[in-house]
């Protein structure tokens, strides 16, 4: 998905929902940071999206523009809808967002995760699919191992599930280097 295509689904959405204030919460929230991304992030044709003050209108969304729809087949990308559970994110994140406004989504907003909110969601999700995103987040020097390991308090999960996480992310980092890469630290 690319930038324009997301603006679509914000604009889209607006519509459909009549709601001003969206949040992107999947990969394509990526795009609010690095509009034109390597190719590896922009993968996906679908973007997680909810309404900011009326989540539950999501469902709306994904009846309307989801996987499968009218509006799928004729673009080749689509939304679904989610709510503010689905991602597990640190706290304070609501203060990291990257605004995505301009004519293409008619003025509506689009918000979407900082990247380093969005490695640690997709780093709990803990999907194979997950892992290779924040790898690459990783990779392209998008996030660094130390701001990620410094957010991990953050994150609502016990002592043990955050340990683990720690150790995720210098895996994953240690994995990188391994391999010849360079990877910042911070």
């Amino acid at each position: 998905m690319t930038r324009e295509e997301l603006e679509h689904i914000i604009r889209a959405s607006a519509d459909i929902t009549d709601q001003y204030e969206f949040v992107i919460i999947g990969s394509q929230s990526m795009l609010g940071t690095v509009p034109y991304p390597e190719e590896v992030f922009v993968v996906s044709m679908e973007a997680d999206i909810y309404p900011l003050l009326a989540p539950h209108l999501a469902d709306r969304i994904d009846g309307a523009i989801g996987e499968g729809s009218q509006f799928h087949q004729t673009y080749g990308y689509y939304a679904q809808g989610v709510g503010p559970e689905t991602a597990v994110l640190p706290a304070g994140w609501e203060g990291r967002l990257q605004r995505v406004q301009n004519s293409n989504t008619q003025d509506r907003i689009g918000y979407c995760l900082d990247l380093r909110d969005l490695f640690l969601a997709k780093a709990v999700a803990g999907r194979e699919k997950d892992r290779e995103f924040c790898m690459a987040l990783l990779l392209h020097g998008y996030v660094l191992p130390t701001a990620l390991l410094a957010l991990v308090a953050d994150m609502p999960l016990d002592g043990r599930a955050q340990k683990s996480l720690r150790a995720t992310i210098r895996r994953w980092a240690k994995a990188l280097r391994d391999l010849g890469h360079s990877i910042a630290q911070g």
